[in-house]
């Protein structure tokens, strides 16, 4: 398991050979890469910053991770949150997961951006041409986690 809060960019490919390095076990690798916007809302979006408690947000992300190693067989698990100004294009998250099989490693990836989407404490203030604005959760995020609450693997 690592876990990253940082202001730095990362390195897609070698992100994911650093997870599945050295272990011929390893059967698959799923990831989600989360990036900035231009729009949101319907609105043009210049810039996000992100921000968080640092200590409490990389527990949080620990214990989803945690909830998804005893949900299914996980070989090794990344996650990587960004934080401060961001630019539309840029990187924001990556959620990795290595497992024997597909099927647990596509489960396990969308059980972790589920979860982190609505569990972990992240802030993100989108600018726009009418000024900053704070983004509000979003529905369609809550149902998305309602699904693993009622046993959906």
């Amino acid at each position: 398991m690592t876990i990253r809060v940082q202001t730095a960019d990362f390195d897609l490919n070698a992100e994911l050979a650093q997870l599945r390095q050295d272990n011929p076990g390893i059967g698959a690798v799923v990831s989600f890469v989360g990036l900035v916007r231009d729009i949101n809302d319907g609105q043009n979006i210049s810039a996000m910053e992100l921000e968080h408690y640092p200590g409490m947000t990389e527990k949080a992300l620990e214990k989803i991770v945690v909830q998804a190693q005893e949900r299914w067989d996980l070989i090794n698990t990344l996650i990587i949150h960004r934080v401060g100004p961001l630019q539309p294009l840029d990187q924001i998250v990556l959620v990795a997961v290595a497992t024997r099989h597909r099927g647990d490693a596509f489960a396990a990836c969308e059980f972790m951006m589920d979860y982190l989407k609505t569990q972990a404490p992240f802030w993100k203030k989108e600018q726009t041409p009418e000024g900053a604005r704070w983004v509000d959760a979003r529905e369609t995020d809550d149902l998305a986690l309602q699904k693993w609450a009622e046993g959906a693997e």
